[in-house]
């Protein structure tokens, strides 16, 4: 695992500038994500729920992806079992990052934990994870989870008080922003072989399966993507250690 040196500071200005220079690192990745948070608050009044119920789903729940499936299988019937099921698959990369951030994080006193862990998202991930940053600081990551969060949470409440006054907010194409989002994220971190592998490899197996009509494509992808960057790690032995 990666391990980044914990930073240590000796006053309380330093602590409350790596707060904001965490917020300021966030802020590209909030505002490209403000689409997609209208989006999922318009949805979630379409789908009868009332306006402290679609805001707590992000407040609370603070993912987006698990808020569409949550919403779309609410309505489709689905019973809540099933739901669980499909949120534990849909979040399951999220048990990698914190694999990955484990030993920066764990030696952290609880209140730490839990607060980071909660803030935990891909974008996080992306400005705060150990290959990312020579040193781990937990106030630069504290400042930029809540920056994302907070900005996460007017998002939704801007789609909320658009769903109940514009029709159809859905095909103004703001769903465009999930994909942006997520590609703004990938892009980055192409910087070896094995990582391209991965990309290309999960690219053109969602492709095959969007196009087959497949639904599980997020749950064949993903893992064929990783056994695709494994195996070439393993045969050309260039994988980062």
């Amino acid at each position: 695992m990666c391990q980044a040196e914990v930073v240590q500071y000796s006053n309380s200005n330093e602590k409350v500038r790596a707060f904001f220079k965490g917020a300021a690192a966030s802020i590209p990745l909030t505002v490209a994500v403000l689409p997609w948070g209208l989006l999922t608050g318009s949805l979630a009044i379409e789908a009868g729920f009332d306006p402290l119920q679609s805001q707590g789903l992000s407040a609370i729940i603070f993912a987006g992806a698990v808020q569409l499936a949550i919403m779309g299988m609410i309505q489709a019937g689905v019973g809540f079992g099933s739901i669980l099921i499909s949120v534990l698959l849909i979040t399951s990369r999220h048990f990698l990052y914190s694999m990955v951030m484990r030993n920066n994080i764990s030696p952290l006193p609880l209140r730490w934990r839990l607060a980071l862990g909660f803030l935990l998202t891909d974008e996080l991930f992306a400005i705060a994870n150990p290959g990312q940053l020579k040193r781990f600081d937990r106030w630069y990551a504290l400042g930029g989870g809540l920056c994302f969060y907070f900005g996460w949470n007017l998002a939704t409440l801007g789609g909320i008080i658009a769903g109940e006054s514009i029709e159809n907010l859905d095909a103004l194409g703001l769903d465009f922003a999930i994909a942006a989002t997520f590609i703004a994220l990938v892009i980055p971190t192409v910087r070896n072989a094995s990582v391209l592998v991965c990309v290309l490899t999960a690219m053109v197996a969602s492709v095959i399966c969007e196009v087959m009509h497949i639904q599980a494509g997020l749950l064949i992808s993903a893992p064929l993507a990783m056994l695709a960057g494994f195996a070439y790690t393993r045969a050309t032995g260039k994988g980062e250690h």
